[in-house]
């Protein structure tokens, strides 16, 4: 992540904080949109509440960017949770488009090229490192990624 990718992101975040629920309703609806068959994974879940959980997430991740020694761990717990929750590294490119798709409706004209850039290469190493975690231990592919 390059200093100016970071300057985006911490920027933009700031906008769409105040509107974080409908942001994250934005983020789901658009996510089942995309892959209805995703649905199931959260049936017992409070879309709300789990709304609120991606949000905080988001802002742990916007707040130590400057600090992947921090970051990256966290984000790696992250990926292997998931995975005990049903997600697939195929769910991860649905996961991105409906994210960016979000922060653009949030921003509007603030959603720049350059902000798009950034969040699209934040996301990109996020979900490597969730998705080498979330591989078997000893499994040649977490060796590859």
């Amino acid at each position: 992540m390059t200093p100016s990718n970071i300057a985006h992101i911490e920027h933009s975040f700031r906008l769409v904080a105040p509107q974080a629920e409908a942001a994250a309703a934005g983020f789901y609806r658009r996510l089942f949109e995309l892959d209805p068959s995703l649905r199931p994974l959260f049936q017992h879940t409070d879309i709300v509440a789990q709304g609120r959980k991606l949000m905080q997430a988001l802002g742990f991740v916007v707040a130590n960017l400057k600090v992947p020694d921090q970051l990256l761990p966290v984000v790696a717990a992250m990926g292997a949770r998931h995975a005990g929750y049903g997600v697939q590294e195929a769910h991860y490119p649905l996961v991105g488009a409906a994210l960016i798709e979000t922060l653009e409706g949030a921003l509007g004209e603030g959603f720049t090229p350059e902000v798009r850039q950034a969040w699209t290469a934040a996301y990109g190493l996020l979900a490597e490192v969730m998705i080498k975690a979330a591989r078997p231990p000893g499994s040649p592919l977490q060796a590859a990624a």
